[in-house]
């Protein structure tokens, strides 16, 4: 790995949550190809060092990256204009050194969440902020994040490149507590629609969890412990149909059951 690389993957951990795709605007050109290989689910948009002569929507990118700069009055104004709510501007910069002065810069354009630390073993330096929610209601945000994505997306017109289950994982507890007998289940949540189970399936995590979050409360769905993700093209091979981002009218009615799945097939077995 390059140094250049290895500065950038120090970035890719600060990248903030996101719908079906993260989109990504990547000034100076520098960052873009690395983070697009760690997250598949990153779309990127190249832009100017020139922040004055930006023209993007406002509230339309979910994080601002920099490579090898320092933050500016301009860039930050023209970052908190395009950024959503919750966004991140993540800048790393190997020749710069730590300086509490980036951090009150940040504060004082209109940027939470700071944080200015040592990019990569005490060298460089990594300045971070985020754009503030308009809501300090932690299920709100989730919404927020969640109505990004359409919702009865047909899987076969979803363009995206994950989809999450709900599921009930037995036993429910990590690898490394499991007996050497012992070896994990997992069932994924389904609506039993027209003598057919149908899986409930979402976009991203917070889909996932505006749909939850009232189906447990009114009873719906119960016994999920878990919410994994898989990549379109393993949904595609699955044997029962797909609910993408169903709607809760769309299973009130409905009985749910639980389908085996395999945990191997998953992108990611512990999210």
């Amino acid at each position: 790995m390059s140094r250049k690389t290895a500065f950038i993957t120090a970035l890719a951990k600060h990248l903030p949550p996101s719908a079906s795709a993260l989109k990504l605007l990547d000034v100076g050109g520098e960052t873009g190809a690395v983070l697009a290989s760690l997250r598949a689910d990153v779309v990127v948009t190249s832009a100017s060092l020139a922040a004055v002569d930006w023209q993007f929507a406002p509230d339309s990118m979910d994080a601002i990256t920099l490579y090898d700069a320092l933050p500016d009055a301009v860039l930050l104004a023209a970052g908190l204009h395009v950024m959503r709510p919750g966004g991140r501007l993540i800048i790393v910069n190997p020749a710069g050194r730590f300086d509490e002065k980036y951090g009150h810069q940040l504060e004082a354009a209109g940027y939470t969440r700071i944080l200015v630390e040592p990019a990569l073993d005490d060298t460089g330096v990594l300045i971070r902020g985020e754009k503030p929610h308009t809501t300090a209601d932690t299920l709100a945000r989730v919404h927020i994040a969640a109505d990004r994505d359409a919702d009865a997306t047909p899987l076969s017109a979803y363009t995206g490149r994950f989809v999450h289950l709900l599921i009930q994982q037995t036993p429910n507890k990590p690898v490394w507590k499991l007996a050497p007998d012992e070896k994990i289940l997992w069932h994924a949540a389904a609506a039993h629609i027209e003598n057919e189970p149908h899986l409930l399936a979402f976009t991203s995590l917070p889909k996932a969890v505006s749909l939850m979050q009232p189906a447990v409360v009114q009873s719906i769905v119960r016994d999920v412990n878990k919410v994994a993700k898989f990549s379109k093209a393993t949904a595609q091979t699955w044997q029962y149909p797909v609910l993408l981002n169903p709607m809760l009218d769309q299973i009130r009615y409905n009985a749910i059951l639980f389908v085996p799945i395999d945990p191997a097939s998953a992108e990611a077995g512990d999210e």
